[in-house]
C-alpha cells in the first residue's frame, strides 16, 4: 500500500495579476514582471521536485495559458527542466475558444500543442479521446508529442511507486480530521490571526480580555457559524454557511470553554440597542465577515461587509468595549467602523478550529501574526502595493501588533 503524494503547484502562471482581480481573466504584464513577480513559486516548486504543474484558466497578454506554447514547452519544460506532467484545469482546454468548447478539436490541438500531457475532463471524454486519435493518425499532432506526455506520467507514477502499490493505504483514512491534525490546525489559527488595534489609545488596550467577568456579549453572523469560518472549497465547491457541513470547534463555542465558569455569555447574532444597553455587559465579542465563496463566485468590487455586519459592528460598539473579529478571505471595508472599535482581530479563514481564535483574545498565547498584504482605505486605492508613489493604507504590509501571553 502506498504513502506517497503527488505535490501539484498551480495555477500556471500568473493568475494572481488578472485585470481587476478579475477570476480566469487577463494578467497584463511584461515578460520581466511576469518572470520576477509570478514564477518564483514554480522555481521554487520545481527545484523540491513537485511532480505535477496545472495550467491556469487565465491569460497573460491576452493569450490564453491552456494554448501558450512558449511558457509551457519552452520555458517549463525546456528552459526549467520541469521533469514532472503539465495538467490542465478542470475543463481547461475548452476554454481556450470563447465561448467555451465552440471548437472543441482545435482545443484539443492548441493545448496538446502547447504541450498539455494530462487533460482533465468531465463530462465530453469520449469526443475528446476521438478527436485526438484523429489529430495524431493525421499527424496534425505529432507522435514526439505523445511519447512526451506519457514517458513524463509514467516517471510520475513509477517514482510514486503506484505499479508496485497501486492503491493509498487503508489504514490511514483514521488520520484525517485526527486530534493530532487539529492541534496544528490550531496552531495555526494562532499564528496567523493579526491584531490590527488594540485599545482607543495605546494606553488602555483591550486585549488580552479578562476570563473572569460577569458578562459578556458575543454577536455578529460568524461566531456560531463553521461553515463561514472555513470558507470556500470546504467539503462541497463553495462552502456553505451553518454547522452541519463539517466537525470542529465554533468560535462563540471556544469562547464559552475558555471563559471562567462563573462568566455569563450570551449570544445575540444581531442584537438591537435597547438589548445591548440594558445587557451591561463587560465587553463584548462581534465576529462578522463574508459568506462561503470560491472562485468567480467571489469576485467583488466593493469588498465591503455583508449586512448586517456594519450595523452589528456599530449598535455593539458603541455602548460596550468591543472587539471585532473579521472572518474573510482578503481586506475588506473596515475604515469606517475602525474609530467605533475598542480592538480589531483579521481572522482571515480560521477553518474548524475556533478554539485558536478563543486561545489568543483571550492571552493563553499572544498574537504574533503580520499581514501579508496591505490593507487599503477605500477600494478606490486599488490596486495598491509597497513601494507605490502614494502609498496610504489603512494597515500597511507586514503590519501587525503583538500581545504577551498571560503568565
Amino acid at each position: 500500500r502506498s504513502k506517497k503524494v503527488a505535490a501539484c503547484a498551480k495555477h500556471y502562471v500568473g493568475d494572481g495579476g488578472t485585470y481587476m482581480g478579475i477570476n480566469a481573466n487577463n494578467t497584463i504584464i511584461d515578460t520581466h514582471g511576469l518572470m520576477s513577480i509570478h514564477m518564483p513559486a514554480y522555481y521554487n516548486s520545481i527545484i523540491r521536485g513537485v511532480s505535477t504543474v496545472m495550467v491556469s484558466y487565465s491569460s497573460w497578454n491576452g493569450e490564453k495559458m491552456h494554448a501558450n506554447h512558449f511558457l509551457i514547452t519552452d520555458f517549463l519544460k525546456n528552459k526549467l527542466k520541469f521533469r514532472g506532467f503539465v495538467i490542465t484545469d478542470y475543463e481547461g482546454i475548452d476554454q481556450i475558444t470563447s465561448p467555451p468548447g465552440v471548437n472543441y478539436s482545435y482545443s484539443v490541438e492548441a493545448g496538446i500543442g502547447a504541450g498539455i500531457d494530462m487533460v482533465m475532463v468531465p463530462f465530453a471524454y469520449t469526443e475528446f479521446i476521438d478527436d485526438l486519435t484523429y489529430q495524431v493518425k493525421n499527424n496534425i499532432i505529432p507522435m514526439s508529442r505523445i511519447d512526451d506526455a506519457v514517458y513524463r506520467i509514467l516517471r510520475v507514477k513509477f517514482t510514486m511507486g503506484l505499479f508496485e502499490n497501486p492503491f493509498a493505504d487503508p489504514s490511514l483514512a483514521g488520520e484525517l480530521g485526527s486530534h493530532e491534525h487539529r492541534e496544528v490546525a490550531r496552531e495555526a489559527v494562532r499564528k496567523s490571526l493579526v491584531l490590527l488595534k488594540n485599545g482607543k489609545s495605546a494606553s488602555t488596550p483591550l486585549l488580552p480580555l479578562p476570563k473572569k467577568a460577569g458578562k459578556i456579549l458575543v454577536a455578529g453572523s460568524h461566531a456560531d457559524n463553521l461553515g463561514n469560518q472555513c470558507g470556500g472549497w470546504t467539503i462541497t465547491w463553495q462552502g456553505e454557511p451553518g454547522n452541519n457541513n463539517t466537525a470542529g470547534t465554533t468560535i462563540l463555542s471556544a469562547i464559552k470553554s475558555t471563559v471562567d465558569p462563573g462568566t455569563k455569555v450570551v449570544y445575540d447574532e444581531d442584537p438591537d440597542s435597547s438589548a445591548v444597553d440594558a445587557g451591561e455587559y463587560d465587553y463584548a465579542v462581534v465576529v462578522v465577515g463574508e459568506p462561503p465563496y470560491a472562485e468567480t463566485a467571489g469576485d467583488n468590487l466593493n469588498l465591503t461587509i455583508p449586512e448586517p455586519g456594519p450595523a452589528v459592528i456599530q449598535t455593539v460598539c458603541e455602548s460596550v468595549k468591543c472587539v471585532v473579529v473579521l472572518i474573510s478571505g482578503r481586506p475588506l471595508v473596515v475604515e469606517p467602523y475602525i474609530g467605533a472599535m475598542d480592538a480589531f482581530v483579521a481572522a482571515w479563514l480560521p477553518g474548524s478550529e475556533g478554539q485558536g481564535v478563543a486561545d489568543v483574545l483571550f492571552g493563553d498565547y499572544g498574537f504574533t501574526g503580520k499581514l501579508p498584504r496591505t490593507w487599503f482605505r477605500s477600494v478606490d486605492q486599488l490596486p495598491m502595493n509597497v513601494g507605490d508613489e502614494h502609498y496610504d493604507p489603512l494597515f500597511p504590509f507586514g503590519f501587525g501588533l503583538t500581545t504577551e501571553a498571560r503568565k
